[in-house]
Formats: C-alpha cells, sequence, structure tokens
C-alpha cells in the first residue's frame, strides 16, 4: 500500500485549529500551506509526494491510513508539531 498526500504544519494548535476551520468552510488547502506550513513541503502546497509503510512518524501514517483520496484529518500531533493532513491519492 502507498498514499500520497500534503499536510500543513504548524507549531500552534490553535493556529492548526484556525486553519482547520478555514479548510473546512472551503479555503483552499494548498494556498494555505504555502502561506502558514512551516515543512520544506509548503512550496509545493504542501504535497509530500508518494510513500509506503514506514516511512513517515506513526501518528501520521496511521492518520493517513484512515483517509480517503480528498479527505481532510483532524489535527494530527506528532514531535514536529500539528498537522492537518490531506490524502491525494491512494494505490495497492
Amino acid at each position: 500500500m502507498e498514499w500520497r498526500a500534503s499536510h500543513i504544519l504548524v507549531k500552534d494548535r490553535n493556529q492548526a485549529l484556525e486553519l482547520l476551520k478555514r479548510i473546512r468552510q472551503g479555503a483552499s488547502f494548498e494556498s494555505l500551506a504555502r502561506e502558514y506550513s512551516t515543512c520544506p513541503s509548503k512550496s509545493s502546497g504542501g504535497d509530500l509526494g508518494w510513500f509506503g509503510p514506514g516511512k513517515m512518524v506513526a501518528p501520521f501514517e496511521n492518520a493517513v491510513k484512515r483517509l480517503s483520496p480528498g479527505s481532510v484529518s483532524d489535527i494530527v500531533q506528532t514531535q514536529f508539531g500539528y498537522h492537518i493532513i490531506k490524502c491525494t491519492g491512494r494505490k495497492e
């Protein structure tokens, strides 16, 4: 199994909650990633490309596994901060 995902990574939970609210209200995930994410992937709208099992930290991977393509996660906390994850692909 492989997944493709984009994410927005921020250090502050309240900021993550506000961004998630904006996404759920129809704001562009990619635009918010470019503006607010602290990850280098922000230059590509948060796109992390394709990855398989064990390539991401466990909380991130577990969240992606539960998402269907096009859906957005709740806030996921890892040692890097707070993520909002959008699944953009899945292949067996």
